[in-house]
């Protein structure tokens, strides 16, 4: 452990299997940050983080309204997954709240892995209840012009957030960043199946495009459990 309590050295956590950070790009990054750059990213990833934690709760609430209003499957699973970012961010919150953040760096991975998994698991089970017997959703225009939102602001924030991370070392930071990039492309993927049911009429659209978000949160989910999160 570096003998600065901000400074995140990942160079002596063994590398995950499968990879991760086994080429050392995130500790040498690390290493080269002087106490006033570590202190400035800090807060940066602090601020990202509440913002993201804002946007999330707002998304959430309209998303699973409209997707309750609407029976659909799949905005009912991108506002769960909304739930699940926050959980992410708060896990990483909490992480830089405390002293030492490489202390509390595998707990908050743990957190962001179970979230991605619990996401699946109910949206999974939901878009086959639907495939095989439930009602077709509905024409939603709020969850139309939600996804669509989403796609404009999702990138921003995982972006800011993913450079942050790395420079800091923190694997966490950057798993959640990936967390927020996967809301970036559910949300355009959810924006193709809303708009085809509202067009054609196609109701297998929506719990087919919820199999592909459950299918992509058990991926980030074995990634972040793993510890491959950050370079």
């Amino acid at each position: 452990m570096s003998a600065d309590p901000g400074r995140i050295d990942l160079s002596a956590t063994p590398a995950p299997a499968g990879g991760g950070c086994a080429d050392g790009c995130c500790a040498a990054e690390a290493a080269e940050l002087p106490p006033s750059r570590r202190a400035v990213l800090t807060r940066r990833v602090r601020l990202l983080v509440a913002a993201t934690i804002t946007y999330n709760l707002v998304e959430a609430v309209v998303a699973i309204t409209a997707g309750a209003v609407a029976s659909s499957a799949a905005l009912i699973g991108f506002g769960l997954d909304s739930v699940i970012e926050v959980a992410s961010a708060a896990a990483v919150a909490w992480q830089f709240s405390g002293a030492d953040p490489r202390a509390r760096e595998r707990a908050a991975l743990k957190v962001i892995a179970v979230s991605f998994f619990a996401l699946a698991a109910y949206v999974a089970v939901e878009s086959v209840r639907s495939l095989v017997g439930g009602g077709g959703a509905e024409h939603s225009t709020a969850g139309i012009v939600l996804a669509a939102v989403s796609l404009v602001v999702m990138p921003f924030l995982s972006t800011a957030q993913r450079r942050a991370g790395r420079e800091l070392g923190s694997a966490s930071a950057v798993a959640d960043s990936r967390q927020t990039l996967l809301c970036t492309y559910l949300s355009g993927v959810l924006l193709v199946g809303l708009v085809l049911n509202s067009l054609f009429g196609w109701s297998w659209a929506d719990p087919a495009v919820a199999l592909v978000i459950a299918a992509v949160a058990v991926k980030e989910g074995r990634d972040a459990w793993r510890g491959e999160h950050c370079c």
